[in-house]
């Protein structure tokens, strides 16, 4: 998918663990063995690769179990991993499985650690559209209200001096990337020479003002700033701060501790990219998603917002499905979730993935109850394809 990768993001980190954990009889690999500040780029590569069939409990709300015991294809599974510990396959950084609520497989490679935060790049698309559906479910919105005007919840603004048809962009539009907002990357570098002109709601002024008219042409897809509107309406609804708001109500209740979110320019946290979570985090996103919002048996975001994300809402096109192959086609999209079918042996599987680039997925298939986490820093990549051809085999009875 073109222009996905969203900038790479560059983790600082202080990390004084060991080096090493004990995980089930094996050892995974931990970010560093000395008190040092590094950058993810920084970090050398595993010497060797790190692969679990049977990851232990860390206490951490994300129940584990053994593959080929509780499910999957041990050998299937243990052959594809140790191609990519070979570099036979696409270089990824980690690659986790979960079944039908377990954790069955969890392997780290290259600069994978198993408490290290990968940079997510467009995944944090899905982390922005959850913690809208939070706001849903604490009452500060409506579903209704994803079809009014968005700029009815952003009171800063001056409406004598948009460009015409800014009623036209909804909630609802926004985040399935058709706003129909048109800045010309000339105009942006403009805007970010005075970038006081940018804090807060006179991000969005600017651009209202500026874009093209909005019509109903101009609302098809884009992937581009739609994000950044939405994280303006948060910020504008909840109490405190949006940064505040994501922290308490979603990291905090979902135990996620170690992450960075960068903050925008315009003073939010950055809603389109930018955000790190380690992988087992990445799989409590997942399962937060295919439990339909619930978390430890609390509902944190709406079910029918979470059905309503996850749909296919519209068609993007198969030309250039991002970690695409034969077996994948369909391509859609839903509120800043992806959506493809998945050939295996005649039959289709609906798939829904949060994607960032370099190879960042957080992939749910309903029908068979699985959730695939993989990281990477490599922006080629065939991860839906292997998914597919792979995966798929070892998981359907």
């Amino acid at each position: 998918m073109k222009n996905k990768t969203g900038g790479l993001l560059f983790i600082l980190l202080i990390l004084t663990h060991s080096g090493f954990a004990q995980q089930g009889n094996s050892v995974a690999p931990k970010a560093t063995t000395a008190e040092t500040t590094l950058s993810f780029r920084d970090f050398p590569d595993l010497k060797k690769a790190f692969i679990d069939v049977a990851p232990s409990d860390k206490k951490d709300n994300i129940p584990v179990g053994k593959l080929g015991i509780d499910g999957g294809d041990k050998a299937m599974i243990v052959k594809l991993a140790q191609e990519i510990a070979d570099n036979k396959l696409d270089p990824n950084d980690s690659f986790l499985i979960v079944y039908k609520g377990k954790l069955l497989f969890e392997s780290y490679y290259r600069k994978g650690r198993i408490d290290l935060p990968h940079f997510q790049a467009s995944a944090t698309k899905a982390y922005t559209c959850l913690a809208l559906g939070r706001a849903i479910q604490l009452g500060y919105l409506t579903m209704s209200d994803l079809d009014k005007p968005l700029i009815s919840f952003l009171k800063d603004l001056d409406p004598t001096k948009f460009v015409e048809g800014v009623e036209k962009i909804t909630m609802h539009k926004a985040m399935t990337m058709r706003s129909g907002i048109r800045i010309s990357k000339e105009q942006r570098k403009a805007f970010e020479k005075t970038p006081a002109q940018l804090k807060g709601q006179k991000q969005v002024q600017t651009f209202l003002e500026h874009s093209v008219p909005i019509t109903l042409a101009s609302q098809s897809f884009l992937y581009q700033d739609d994000p950044r509107l939405v994280m303006q309406v948060i910020e504008a609804i909840v109490p405190g701060t949006a940064k505040n708001f994501i922290k308490k109500e979603l990291l905090d209740k979902m135990g996620i501790t170690t992450y960075g979110w960068e903050t925008d320019i315009n003073g939010l946290p950055v809603s389109a990219s930018r955000s790190s979570m380690t992988s087992r985090d990445m799989v409590k996103w997942g399962i937060l998603t295919s439990k339909k919002g619930k978390w430890k048996g609390e509902q944190l975001v709406p079910e029918a917002f979470i059905t309503k994300a996850t749909s296919r809402i519209l068609l993007t096109g198969d030309d250039d499905v991002y970690g695409g192959g034969k077996d994948v086609s369909n391509q859609g999209y839903g509120y800043y979730w992806w959506s493809a079918d998945l050939k295996y042996d005649d039959k289709s599987y609906f798939c829904v993935s949060a994607q960032g680039g370099g190879g960042q997925y957080i992939i749910l298939i309903e029908e068979l109850d699985l959730i695939i986490v993989v990281t990477s820093h490599e922006n080629d990549n065939s991860t839906l394809q292997i998914v597919a051809e792979r995966i798929l085999p070892a998981f359907v009875e």
